[in-house]
């Protein structure tokens, strides 16, 4: 079945998402967040994806809008805007709803959405995650998903310029 019509519909401003993870609740089903720039989808980010979505019934992607990613990655970045970042995301089976944050960190949004899991993938330590503390005050559970080494967005950007 090819229902690209409902790919714009997994894209949300966080009071309706916020609504909708109620419901999903509601329903039983859990809940995962993790978040990224998400600038140039790679395989590295679709293995995390991928575990990310494992880990619950619905996943929940934030993604740094176009002013976050140029605070924490320099001017040149984003290199797609957050509407083409949050598109592509939607348009993933294992996605559920999108949601574009401007803070430099997702905690607005981990508080308000109260996931069953954060998922972040890197070489992290749970007391270096934005959120994981509040996620694990609600009975909550932390999980880190290994990076696929090879992959990275400045990795291919720095590739491309090289040709």
């Amino acid at each position: 079945m090819r229902q690209t019509s409902i790919i714009p519909n997994k894209i949300y401003q966080l009071a309706d998402l916020i609504t909708e993870v109620i419901r999903w609740k509601f329903l039983g089903k859990t809940i995962a967040f993790t978040n990224g720039c998400f600038d140039i989808l790679h395989e590295g980010h679709i293995a995390s994806l991928s575990q990310a979505a494992a880990e619950a019934d619905m996943l929940v992607v934030g993604i740094n809008s176009d002013a976050s990613t140029k605070r924490l990655k320099g001017d040149t970045r984003p290199v797609n805007n957050e509407r083409s970042r949050s598109l592509l995301l939607a348009s993933l089976l294992m996605v559920d709803a999108v949601v574009v944050f401007e803070e430099d960190t997702p905690l607005n949004i981990i508080n308000a959405l109260q996931p069953d899991v954060l998922v972040k993938g890197g070489d992290y330590t749970v007391d270096q995650i934005v959120g994981a503390k509040e996620v694990q005050a609600l009975g909550g559970r932390v999980v880190i998903n290994p990076i696929v080494e090879g992959f990275s967005t400045t990795g291919l950007i720095d590739k491309i310029n090289r040709l």
